[in-house]
Formats: structure tokens, C-alpha cells, sequence
């Protein structure tokens, strides 16, 4: 369930353009019980060549994963897709937030294409332009503004990517959060920061790596005049988080692994950093999605891990690691459901698309906002440490 008051929209009809994704999705999908589905995305694929560069991201299905090129999170993935200028085509499985990162990395003769527009990021839509700047206001009212450095995390609109770059900010990922936080204060003194559009990762990160308080921190809610604070509390304040989440990884609990520890002896628990505080503080290791992969790749035979990410990445490390035991840290089936919207119909519709000649679902930066993300993009890529990696 997401806390942003977006409107309620029919499936596939309609657009919503204050949000992060539309919805449209133009021309007939293929059946999903057409039993032809794969050998018509593989000839499709094989038709269009070299031409056509598909990226998958970690927590799309399985029936759609076989067909990527590339697997990866999302920064990762648009750097793939701009280290293959040849590609005409770039099919991103993902959601909307992403095709929005390879479109400004990657060169203007490319085209970038979202399978189903309707996969957005509710995290991303929690944090919209307008909300923002009115933020912003805000600070300055309080007398607070230049203090502050807006930090926004990958998992956001070009929009609020380029609103950074304009007021001197940054982007960072989850694996670089605390190399960026820590480079944000170090541009103003007594410096503030302004964290979009996530809550846990803001929080986490500096009380965890920075070595603030909670007391440091306070939560802007978009929906409440003033954001819910009063300036002396804005003045305060040395972390405003933004009033985001992500729906999948804030519904796990420290309940369950309570549980799972008294259940599975000797099971760790391994959770990514937008999961709440609570669980980060009970868990054994934190890390992005590449880091829970590659942490579960290099335990040894019989390790036991409770993860706490996206289900359709936990079943297929499960798959892959049979020697291992790996569970969902959720006693509840939760998928993310806009990067289940990419699914096979989609993706066919896409492919046989281009082979006629046809590019659907084209996601475009416009100049302006582009040049701005690239700005705060690149300094973040000027910071030492690991800036490629969710």
C-alpha cells in the first residue's frame, strides 16, 4: 500500500502527469496464454540483431530475465546501455525511473523503450517536482536554504535528479549513499541535507555511517502544511528525510526475524538499507542488491540466509544456490508489482514492434532536464569509492 495520494487510474488507460510513470499503453498485447510467446520474442529479438540491447533488471521475472542481455540495478544498467553506442534500440525491463537514466546517459540516436508504461516506482512518485520546490520554499522561509544540500537517491524522477543538479546536489545509490552524504557535508558549513525520495536509505545511512543521531533527523511529509515541522525544527536538523519508501522493503518486520532466528539456527540476515531502521538494526549484514547477490555467491556450502529484497530476486538466488538455504524474510508473497507489469506479452509487443519498423513506449528526457541530472550525476561519479552499483 503507498502512502502518496496518486489518483486512481483504469489499468493501462489514462496518464497522471505530475507522476513519475504514465500509463498509456497503445495497440493490442499478444494473448497471455498465446503458447507461441517465447519463440515469438526470440525470433523477434533474433530479427532485430545487433540493433537491439535489452537490459534486465534484478527484480524482473524470470520469463522476461532470460531475454536480457545485460542483468543488473538500475544505475548499472544504464551505464551498460551507454557503453553500447551501436545499439539502436535500448528495450529497458524495468520501470519508468530507470529508462529515464539510460535515455540521459545514453546518446541521442538511441531510443529507449519501456515495454509497459504503467511500471513506475511509487517510491519515485512520492516525491514529485512540485512538492519539492515547495519544500525548498520552505527551507528558505525558515532561513535554512543555503544550508542545505538536496541528495536525492537513484530511485527518483529525472525531474527531481535535474532539481539537484540545479541547487547544487547530488545523486547517490545505495552502495555509495555514505561516500555522497559524506561529500554533502563537506560543501557548506554546518551543512544540512535534504534526502529525496527515501527515508530508510537517508536514515540508515547517516545515523549508521555518519554517526548522527536520530535526534539529527527529521521527516518532511509533503502531504502537511509545512511539511509537518516547524522552522526551529528545520533549523535543527541536520537530516531532512523525505516522507518516501519502498513499498516492498518497508513492509518487512523485526517480528519476523525474530522468528526465523528462533526457527533457523545459525540463519543470517541479509536486508537492503531501504528496509526500515528497525530491521537494519537486527540484521547481520546491509548491502545493495549486488551486494546481497554477491554475498550469498561467496558463502560457503550450508549457509542459511534470511533476505530481505524483492521476491522474485530471492527466488532465483534460491534456484541458483541449491546447496544453500535461502528464505524470503516475509511470511507474506510480495513481489514488486510495477516491475511485475513488464511481463511477457509486453515485452513481445515491444520487440515485434520494432521489427515493423514501430518504436512504442519511448521514454524521453527533454534537454533541460538532462543536462541538470547529468550534473548532479556526475558529481556523484567524481566521488571516490563505488558509484556504479544500486
Amino acid at each position: 500500500m503507498t502512502t502518496v495520494d496518486l489518483p486512481l487510474l483504469p489499468l493501462g488507460r489514462g496518464s497522471d502527469l505530475s507522476s513519475e510513470r504514465g500509463v498509456e499503453c497503445p495497440g493490442d498485447l499478444p494473448p497471455a496464454s498465446d503458447p507461441d510467446l517465447v519463440a515469438r520474442a526470440l525470433a523477434a529479438k533474433e530479427k532485430l540483431g545487433d540493433k537491439v540491447f535489452v537490459l534486465g533488471h534484478h527484480y524482473q521475472r524470470d520469463e522476461v530475465i532470460r531475454f536480457a542481455d545485460v542483468t543488473g540495478d538500475s544505475f548499472k544498467l544504464a551505464r551498460d546501455a551507454a557503453a553500447r553506442p551501436d545499439a539502436e534500440y535500448i528495450v529497458f525491463c524495468g520501470v519508468h525511473f530507470m529508462a529515464e537514466s539510460a535515455d540521459i546517459l545514453t546518446s541521442p540516436e538511441q531510443q529507449v523503450i519501456l515495454p509497459d508504461l504503467a511500471a513506475g516506482c511509487s517510491m519515485a512518485d512520492m516525491a514529485r517536482l512540485p512538492q519539492v520546490e515547495a519544500c525548498w520554499d520552505a527551507l528558505a522561509e525558515a532561513g535554512v536554504q543555503d544550508q542545505v544540500v538536496p541528495v536525492t537517491y537513484m530511485n527518483s524522477s529525472a525531474d527531481i535528479k535535474a532539481f539537484c543538479g540545479r541547487n547544487g546536489g547530488v545523486v547517490c545509490t545505495s552502495s555509495n549513499a555514505q561516500t555522497v552524504l559524506e561529500w554533502a557535508v563537506d560543501q557548506k558549513p554546518e551543512a544540512k541535507i535534504l534526502f529525496l525520495p527515501d527515508q530508510h536509505l537517508g536514515r540508515n545511512t547517516a545515523v549508521l555511517k555518519l554517526g548522527y543521531s536520530l535526534d539529527d533527523c527529521v521527516v518532511w511529509d509533503p502531504r502537511l502544511p509545512d511539511g509537518g515541522l516547524t522552522a526551529e525544527q528545520l533549523r535543527d536538523a541536520r537530516m531532512i528525510l523525505w516522507k518516501g519508501h519502498c513499498s516492498v522493503h518497508g513492509r518487512f518486520s523485526p517480528d519476523t526475524i525474530d522468528e526465523l532466528r528462533a526457527e533457523i539456527p545459525g540463519i543470517q540476515i541479509l536486508v537492503h538499507p531501504e528496509c526500515q531502521h528497525e530491521v537494519v538494526l537486527k540484521a547481520d549484514l546491509v548491502g545493495s542488491t549486488e551486494f546481497i547477490i554477491k554475498t550469498i555467491e561467496e558463502a560457503p556450502a550450508g549457509a542459511a540466509f534470511a533476505v530481505g529484497t524483492e521476491l522474485n530476486l530471492v527466488k532465483r538466488l534460491a534456484d541458483r544456490h541449491p546447496d544453500k538455504r535461502i528464505v524470503f524474510l516475509d511470511r507474506t508473497v510480495c513481489y514488486c508489482s510495477t516491475m511485475n507489469r513488464i511481463d511477457l506479452p509486453h515485452f513481445v509487443w515491444a520487440l515485434e514492434s520494432l521489427v515493423d519498423g514501430v518504436v512504442v513506449n519511448r521514454i524521453e528526457v527533454d534537454p533541460d532536464t538532462e543536462h541538470y541530472a547529468k550534473v548532479a550525476l556526475q558529481r556523484m561519479l567524481e566521488l571516490p569509492g563505488k558509484t556504479h552499483d544500486d
